[in-house]
């Protein structure tokens, strides 16, 4: 007796057991050539299994099935490079404010919020991401990587994860819980394992483990924060000879290293070990981004959460911080800019909004960018930065079938991100008809 067909799933007709799936067609009145920096029309795309087979073929494969999305413009699925699906996400049915992140929640709760908020985000149009972690208790479980398998074995919808498991930070460095959230001594105490890590031997330890449990990037955190109880957020909180063990750990493992690195003289440090890419660099100097551009140095600049972060509930010490680093950072990115650093998109959600990601596009633009480069921010620099740049980040034959539709053209207007119609990833539809 032959078994019936599957369900549909991720937006696929139903496929009877071992047949191939039926290819794809998806009509379009735009589509968006990021290399060429052009849009282009109509869009005709071919989708066979999780690949593009084909843009703008003269025939159509027998048996497809087409779908005409109307007057909306194509372009490859968007990517965030830092944010944080564990903290953060909708409020509870109730009212109840969400309880406090590594206290008085647990490692099951964190996962299962994070499914919310990856959800949330991949129907943003968002379908990779870098998942760039916190430190809490977590009995040493790398809870963003086992995220990343239930989403890549299907069992939740959520974007493509690059996870970091934990952050590595010194004793008294941001992310360290007992100065982040100001817990007395002994409340929370972290192994090296879970992030807390001091000296070259402790460093290469805490890299070794993250990658050894699943972590596809590593996060270390360079320097003082704005929103937590630290050093300022200018200082250097990892000596160069620590900086230069964690780069040199991760990149014998074939890991890409990312840097919490607000202050300058952090971001000099960061660039000279060789660490691959800084996230936010507030206030990075002229000659700094001139080292960065030398070095092949990434930013994620994360500038919209300077214009919106809710920072109404932080300690009055805090506000006076963001009141004077944020601008500074304003006025770095256009710098940045024009000197030619390789600017990646990342918002630090949730400091923005789980699903408000595409404003972090908006912001790129008003610090002079064009819509095309933040376009460009979005997928394939970002794609390069996580070395999928082969498969991913632009609409070509070959590449994977990452699609989203937006309502107008959004190299004239690039609000129109934020209206994400369609989405689909590696070839299933999790977003529209």
């Amino acid at each position: 007796m032959t078994a019936p067909a599957a369900p549909s799933e991720g937006g696929r007709p139903p496929t009877p057991p071992g047949a191939p799936s039926a290819p794809i067609v998806l009509r379009a009145a735009r589509w968006v050539d990021v290399d060429a920096g052009e849009v282009r029309s109509p869009a005709v795309i071919v989708v066979e299994g999780d690949r593009i087979a084909a843009i703008g073929p003269a025939e159509i494969p027998a048996g497809a099935t087409e779908l005409d999305l109307g007057e909306v413009t194509l372009l490859p699925g968007l990517m965030d490079m830092e944010l944080n699906f564990l903290i953060g996400g909708p409020e509870t049915p109730t009212g109840l404010p969400l309880p406090m992140h590594g206290v008085q929640d647990d490692p099951a709760y964190r996962s299962i919020r994070a499914t919310l908020n990856a959800r949330t985000t991949l129907h943003a149009g968002f379908t990779t991401v870098r998942n760039l972690g916190l430190m809490v208790k977590t009995g040493g479980y790398l809870l963003d990587v086992a995220v990343q398998r239930a989403v890549d074995q299907g069992w939740v919808e959520g974007p493509r994860i690059i996870p970091a498991g934990h952050a590595v930070t010194p004793y008294g460095g941001h992310l360290d819980p007992t100065v982040f959230q100001r817990l007395a001594p002994g409340i929370m105490p972290l192994s090296i394992g879970e992030g807390i890590a001091n000296g070259v031997g402790e460093v290469r330890a805490c890299v070794r483990y993250q990658i050894r449990h699943g972590a596809k990037v590593i996060k270390v955190s360079a320097s003082g924060g704005v929103m937590s109880h630290s050093t300022g957020p200018g200082s250097q909180q990892y000596s160069d000879e620590e900086l230069a063990a964690i780069a040199d750990e991760a990149h014998r493992a074939g890991i890409r290293v990312a840097a919490h690195a607000v202050g300058d003289r952090a971001v000099q440090a960061c660039v000279r070990a060789g660490i691959d890419c800084i996230e936010h660099g507030f206030l990075a100097s002229e000659e700094t981004l001139k080292m960065m551009v030398e070095h092949g140095t990434f930013l994620v600049s994360t500038t919209y959460l300077t214009d919106a972060m809710d920072i109404g509930r932080a300690a009055p010490e805090l506000r006076r911080k963001a009141a004077e680093v944020f601008p500074q950072a304003r006025s770095m990115l256009p710098k940045a800019i024009a000197a030619g650093v390789k600017i990646a998109c990342g918002t630090d959600a949730p400091a923005v909004p789980h699903g408000d990601n595409a404003k972090e596009l908006v912001a790129l633009v008003s610090r002079g960018m064009t819509p095309m480069q933040a376009l460009r921010a979005a997928t394939v620099t970002s794609a390069e930065l996580v070395e999928l740049d082969h498969e991913l980040g632009r609409l070509r034959e070959g590449f994977l079938a990452d699609i989203i539709a937006v309502p107008g053209d959004p190299s004239r207007d690039i609000t129109v991100t934020q209206d994400v119609r369609f989405v689909m990833k590696d070839g299933r539809i999790h977003k529209g008809p």
